[in-house]
């Protein structure tokens, strides 16, 4: 069991993201700050997608956004959804290095992050091809993200990722 599951159980639901592993990613398709249209269909014909909700204020989406930068230049699969206006999102992306699509969600409804059922910040979760959950997190947990990547190397038969560097500390699990 990761230190991040093992936190769900031990608190319940404050932790848990509404969507788990099995259940179907509901539906979205949102502009990003690069202007394009982003469709979750579309790109899960590609393959697996690791979308991220994240909000700039949040302290562990500041950790966690640089490590899933990784995996975006390594497999080109990752989405952050971003939980704030396209000028906040742009100068988050600049200062923490993010390259990767940033979709900007509805600010006054919230929809896609309502229908994902979060509840806390940065939810990731890992979209099979089917439309699949495959894996699921909230807050960051380095052994989640390990299995992530394990899954995307299987997935995609991309070798050679690795999301943490030799000698590099990183936490074990921040709560979002």
């Amino acid at each position: 069991m990761t230190l991040a599951r093992f936190f769900r159980r031990l608190f319940g639901g404050l932790f848990m993201a509404a969507l788990e592993p099995g259940a179907k990613a509901p539906e979205f398709s949102w502009k990003a700050l690069d202007g394009k249209s982003y469709q979750l269909k579309e790109a899960l014909a590609g393959g697996p997608l690791l979308v991220a909700f994240f909000k700039i204020s949040c302290p562990t989406c500041q950790y966690t956004l640089p490590f899933l930068e990784r995996f975006g230049k390594h497999f080109g699969r990752v989405w952050g959804v971003s939980q704030d206006d396209a000028r906040g999102t742009k100068d988050f992306a600049k200062d923490y290095g993010i390259s990767f699509p940033l979709l900007l969600e509805d600010t006054q409804e919230y929809p896609t992050s309502n229908a994902y059922g979060l509840t806390h910040v940065p939810s990731v979760f890992l979209v099979g091809k089917g439309g699949e959950i495959l894996h699921s997190m909230v807050g960051f947990g380095k052994k989640d993200l390990e299995d992530v990547a394990a899954k995307m190397t299987e997935l995609t038969g991309k070798q050679g990722f690795a999301p943490f560097q030799a000698g590099e500390d990183v936490a074990s699990f921040k709560s979002g």
